[in-house]
């Protein structure tokens, strides 16, 4: 019994080093979610700097003003470009989160899965104790009725 006991402890801490690792994960979910949402955000101020930009194709612009539009749009795609990393490393991190949770749920499973053997071959070693002492008192009223049925006899 004390084996169960010790492995009721060792499940408790396995779930709760699963349940810390679903918490990272969800962290993670989040900030991959906000990563994303800043790319996009990004990538949609391009376009519309683009369209903007392109729709006045027949205007004549100052070189002034040129100049600073494409350092302007050079530093986006330098932001883009940071950007891209940050995503990539946050999947990763995601990731490592996604196994980490999976490695965590499989140790609980598995000290389950060792608790629940341990209980069955406990229930299956007291129910043949049982069936011995069972099967001794049947011998023993065998036995008595027998050498009853023979000292009668004699």
């Amino acid at each position: 019994m004390s084996s169960l006991n010790a492995l009721s402890v060792a499940i408790e801490a396995a779930e709760r080093k699963r349940d810390a690792a679903r918490t990272a994960l969800q962290e993670r979910q989040s900030a991959q979610r906000a990563a994303q949402a800043q790319m996009d955000q990004l990538q949609g101020y391009v376009l519309e700097m683009q369209n903007r930009w392109g729709a006045q194709e027949g205007l004549a612009v100052q070189p002034e003003v040129m100049h600073h539009q494409y350092q302007f749009m050079e530093r986006l795609q330098h932001a883009i470009g940071l950007q891209t990393r940050m995503v990539a490393d946050v999947d990763i991190r995601l990731e490592t989160a996604r196994q980490a949770l999976l490695a965590a749920e499989l140790r609980v499973t598995s000290l389950q899965k060792v608790v629940q053997a341990r209980k069955r071959d406990l229930a299956l070693a007291q129910m043949r104790r049982e069936q011995k002492d069972t099967d001794e008192r049947a011998a023993i009223q065998f036995f008595r009725r027998s050498f009853g049925l023979q000292l009668q006899e004699a």
